[in-house]
């Protein structure tokens, strides 16, 4: 536990075979519960998941002020098909809604990220400060030198269209991997319908945001080793810029007139229409005063035309400004920075048991149960208020050919328009065996995972395509993995 508060990892994993077993080691000890799922490796990621989760779990003791109903705190999960990075922390983000964890985070399985820094995402949840974390590697302002330029520039025209898209105006580096999220999160934003891919981290954010969620940036340095990206940004920047203007039509629509109205919705569709019929205005008065013949446009008329497309434009250009600044205003308490981490998270860095300069764990704070009811013991206190915000609201299918949530073409998308759900937990001791692990550890109460529940994010059930949950040491009906070149589960962008 961190600070009275349990606490969840999910490292999603794709072909990375000999870096995994060292985020795995990584992971500080006062995280309770770690969900590593193989997102269709095609080499040896799923052995090394495998044994180092074994020795792990071998060692594993629980912490004696945590929680003491897991007999296991590293969880395997295998993907028989590559659903990409967004698919692979979606599986992860169920368990932990599941296991009823207080903050879950998302760690890449590349060893690229910053395990002693995980506090530093921790604490403005632990603390009522937000709902949602993430780093960001340009909040300081010293490392951009350290990306590479087409990473760079990639990234800056990503978080321009993100911002506009999520209505998270201050907040930066939208593909930055490393975030935490609280259980309020989980439970409030549609993670169900979460983008797949690459984009999955943009589309998040949207989905906080209609959900009215708070959202911080905390610095985070530009670290890169081993790993070697498979992201093409001649493709990847459309295809996520696509699915950011349906996500913020969605937004204006859902936040702006069916729950609610805000004038910024007209501002921005008076600025989107004055803008093209101005460009396009220009575009043929030019063409019409360089000799060419464009009908209505003869002789004199080409230049009134062309003033009169420069003043419609500039309207447009004005009133998208407005609108822009309704939104920041309207969504200014929903987002910021946590920079004061900056100058003095090295003066009081946590260690590995979840203590800090600030003060001990307090064992008798706010504990999260499975179903996410607070319980206040002595001293504590829930630290998710509840916010105004259209709870339970489904965002609109972000694939290309009406599947949910799947590009055309996903290899999890079953013939009836379903997306298979190929998530496999290593089962834990089941029935009587579960239920008495529980008693000897005093708390009476049952792992979910032990007591046999089914395919991920739909406990109890089967598999779309009938394939039931198995153990990842024996054999499913699954299909089998994917070839290479699947979306890999790199986290950072």
């Amino acid at each position: 536990m961190y600070r009275g508060h349990t606490v969840g990892v999910v490292i999603p994993a794709y072909n990375e075979e000999g870096l995994v077993g060292r985020t795995l080691e990584g992971v500080p000890s006062f995280v309770d519960r770690v969900y590593v799922v193989d997102d269709g490796s095609t080499d040896g990621t799923l052995a090394e998941i495998r044994e180092t989760a074994s020795r792990l779990n071998e060692a594993f003791e629980p912490a004696p002020d945590g929680p003491r109903r897991f007999t296991r705190r590293v969880v395997p999960i295998e993907h028989e098909e590559n659903r990409g990075v967004g698919g692979a922390i979606k599986t992860g983000y169920r368990h932990a809604r599941e296991d009823g964890m207080a903050v879950t985070t998302v760690m890449g399985g590349d060893d690229q990220m910053e395990p002693e820094m995980l506090d530093a995402l921790l604490d403005p949840i632990v603390e009522g400060r937000a709902d949602y974390t993430k780093g960001n590697r340009f909040l300081n302002r010293t490392d951009r030198d350290e990306m590479p330029a087409f990473r760079f520039v990639g990234n800056a025209v990503l978080s321009g269209l993100t911002k506009m898209a999520s209505g998270y105006w201050t907040t930066g580096d939208p593909q930055s991997g490393y975030t935490a999220i609280s259980l309020e999160a989980l439970e409030r934003a549609d993670i169900d319908g979460m983008y797949e891919f690459y984009g999955y981290c943009n589309d998040l954010l949207v989905k906080l945001n209609v959900a009215g969620l708070r959202v911080l940036d905390v610095p985070r340095p530009v670290t890169y080793g081993e790993e070697e990206s498979h992201i093409d940004y001649s493709t990847y920047i459309p295809k996520v810029s696509g699915m950011l203007l349906r996500n913020f039509l969605w937004r204006m629509r859902t936040k702006y007139l069916l729950f609610d109205f805000h004038p910024l919705v007209f501002a921005y569709a008076v600025g989107a229409l004055a803008t093209l019929a101005g460009g396009l205005g220009v575009v043929a008065g030019a063409a019409a005063l360089a000799g060419a013949t464009v009908p209505g446009l003869a002789g004199g008329g080409a230049a009134a035309a062309l003033g009169s497309s420069l003043l419609v434009g500039l309207l447009g250009v004005l009133s998208t400004l407005w609108a822009m600044t309704l939104d920041m205003d309207a969504n200014a308490a929903l987002n910021g920075a946590d920079r004061r981490t900056g100058g003095t998270r090295r003066g009081r860095r946590a260690d590995r048991t979840g203590r800090d300069a600030v003060g001990p764990v307090d064992a008798d704070a706010a504990v999260v149960s499975r179903r996410g009811a607070r319980d206040e013991a002595a001293g504590g206190a829930d630290v998710s208020p509840v916010r105004s915000g259209p709870p339970g609201l489904r965002s609109p299918s972000n694939d290309e050919d009406g599947a949910d949530g799947r590009l055309a073409g996903d290899p999890a998308v079953n013939g009836h328009g379903r997306a298979a759900d190929h998530g496999r937990a290593v089962e834990e001791p089941r029935g009587a065996d579960a239920d008495a692990a529980a008693r000897d550890a005093g708390t009476g109460e049952v792992d979910p995972a032990d007591v046999g529940i089914g395919e991920v994010g739909e406990p109890g059930a089967s598999d779309a395509n009938g394939a039931g949950a198995a153990d990842l040491g024996g054999t499913g009906s699954g299909a089998a993995n994917s070839s290479a070149g699947g979306d890999d589960a790199e986290t950072d962008t």
